[in-house]
């Protein structure tokens, strides 16, 4: 009985039983569900021209607009549908359609008309610039050394393994000018990539099914990318779609160690933004994704978010406790071959993970070991060493060690003009409200002031 049991094949979303003869690790409705949320697909310019459609634009109200792009459609699409697309729930498309004030929020009219690519001609609102030109695509790639790398062909109908691998490669060199920089200076570019290079190679492509699968975790790179660069500017709705985004997909193909990875992502971001229940589930559902690779590298990491919201939580036992387990993954994985995207968790990384659990424990002497450790790191992260400089200057005045805190703080400040960041504003606000019991004191009045001069808001009164 139990080697029959264990050839039964389940869904990796559900868990229902998958027939015989499925090849995939989805069924039916799953793979369905999967396929539908990757979004709309670009319509065709007569589409747009239909009357309804044509009322609906010119009477400036958006949830017209949705009302008739659902009805033009056979069948007819649902709210929830749409509003997956548009990350809104089936309630909120339904007040929007029914309401009689438009919306006015112009950021979000932005974003749901670019979702449903809607032609600007049609709009009563202009859209910001953000499509990546083929001449800023070659200055990102020539200024990394690709002096003969290519573009994607983005009217290419046949995809090979050549235009996936350019695309890895330019988010690659996205990717480095991220760490080193910050997400505002990049942000647009590889929005306007992904939207209008990438994105329309998986919906519009041929391809052969390796191709298949090869592309789509390559475009979830990039949109995990656009999502962290989101959310390191402090769009979090926008970076939560892309997250999002780029999980569904890799649930489409299987890929069991990016979904991880995006899972891992999205549990970082809860923890930030002081969700803490929110962050531990996603922890452990990446973790369960992580134990079915070969990478214990995404184990370590799926434990170490889970302690991280544990220790938001107050739960000091079960915080030390999955901080062991991602240890003793990161040590049995540490010589072993991991994913390209995974290679910033390293052992600095995880040191500073276990900095920020001990600090919100409480326990800042240890919480200042792992700091010190975190600066450990690699060259060309210089927004995670002013984050990890941040994070050791919060520890010291939580031990009021004034002197200290206020010139490892002048270090990350010294680190804050060349980098566009919210978090990195986050971070030092942080450690002047840690500094705020000793404002007096000349050394922090003098911090206060440099960063004053970078822009960081500082209350002195």
């Amino acid at each position: 009985m139990e080697g029959i049991a264990a050839d039964v094949r389940r869904c990796a979303n559900c868990g229902n039983r998958l027939a015989r003869d499925n090849r995939a690790n989805r069924c039916g409705p799953c793979a369905r569900s999967a396929s539908e949320n990757l979004g709309p697909e670009e319509k065709p310019a007569e589409f747009w021209d239909q009357s309804a459609l044509r009322e609906a634009l010119r009477s400036r109200h958006f949830g017209q607009v949705l009302y008739a792009y659902r009805h033009e459609h056979r069948p007819v699409l649902t709210q929830a549908r749409v509003g997956r697309w548009l990350d809104l729930t089936q309630g909120q498309v339904s007040r929007l359609e029914r309401d009689a004030e438009p919306a006015h929020d112009l950021n979000k009219l932005v974003e749901w008309a670019r979702e449903l690519s809607i032609p600007e001609r049609l709009l009563w609102f202009r859209l910001p610039e953000r499509v990546v030109s083929a001449r800023q695509t070659a200055l990102v790639a020539s200024s990394f050394g690709w002096f003969g790398t290519s573009a994607v062909r983005g009217q290419s109908t046949r995809v090979e393994h050549g235009d996936v691998t350019s695309v890895r490669e330019i988010t690659v060199a996205f990717r480095k000018l991220d760490n080193r920089y910050g997400g505002g200076h990049a942000r647009s570019m590889v929005a306007g990539y992904l939207s209008t290079n990438v994105v329309p190679l998986l919906r519009e492509g041929r391809y052969r099914h390796e191709v298949r699968r090869e592309l789509a975790g390559a475009v979830a790179e990039l949109g995990q990318l656009a999502g962290w660069m989101a959310y390191d500017m402090g769009d979090s709705d926008a970076g939560r779609r892309h997250l999002r985004q780029s999980l569904r997909l890799c649930q489409e193909v299987g890929d069991d160690a990016l979904t991880a990875e995006m899972l891992a992502g999205m549990s970082h971001h809860a923890a930030f933004y002081r969700e803490p229940l929110v962050a531990t589930d996603l922890a452990r559902a990446a973790k369960n994704n992580a134990m079915r690779t070969c990478v214990p590298a995404l184990v370590a990491e799926s434990a170490v978010m889970e302690a991280h919201g544990l220790a938001l939580l107050r739960d000091t036992r079960g915080c030390v406790a999955a901080l062991g387990e991602a240890e003793r993954a990161f040590s049995a994985g540490e010589n072993r071959d991991r994913p390209e995207w995974l290679g910033y968790f390293d052992r600095a990384y995880l040191a500073a993970k276990f900095a920020h659990c001990f600090r919100d424990l409480d326990r800042p002497v240890e919480a200042e070991r792992y700091a010190r450790r975190s600066l450990e790191m690699s060259e060309g992260y210089d927004r995670g060493r002013l984050f990890n400089l941040a994070l050791l200057s919060s520890v010291l005045a939580d031990q009021r060690r004034i002197e200290e805190a206020c010139e490892t703080g002048s270090r990350a400040v010294a680190l804050a003009s060349g980098v566009q960041s919210v978090r990195v504003t986050a971070y030092l606000v942080d450690v002047a409200r840690r500094l705020a019991p000793y404002r007096a004191d000349g050394r922090v009045r003098t911090l206060y002031d440099q960063m004053a001069a970078v822009g960081i808001p500082v209350k002195r009164g």
